[in-house]
């Protein structure tokens, strides 16, 4: 019996971390501080003084960002692609977090922090 408990133990299933909304500017600040934020094809980088960085799919990106009503709100350039100011809702489930676009009520990224 003993060691059919350790086998379980062995090859258990990650634990999956519990998704919550970030609502407050020094908790998003803290989370991305340092890191990237990633997925395929894109680098970001989102400093705690409202800047954005980095590269999607082959072009720079730039952009500024400021926190408001609980939200990430963002504007920014991909290459000559403008991206409109978006204020967006913000989860985050262990290293990912999810952004959704429009307050929430749109599209969604999902990006690794590295």
């Amino acid at each position: 019996m003993f060691r059919f408990a350790l086998l379980g133990l062995l090859f258990a299933a990650p634990a999956v971390a519990e998704t919550t909304r970030i609502t407050e500017e020094s908790v998003f600040v803290a989370a991305v501080s340092g890191k990237s934020l990633t997925s395929l094809g894109v680098r970001l980088v989102v400093t705690p003084d409202g800047a954005i960085s980095g590269r999607a799919f082959g072009r720079d990106v730039t952009g500024a960002w400021q926190w408001q009503s609980g939200m990430f709100c963002r504007e920014m350039t991909a290459g000559s692609q403008v991206f409109a100011r978006n204020c967006q809702v913000v989860q985050r489930d262990g290293n990912s977090m999810t952004f959704v676009a429009d307050e929430g009520r749109g599209d969604t990224a999902r990006l690794t922090l590295r």
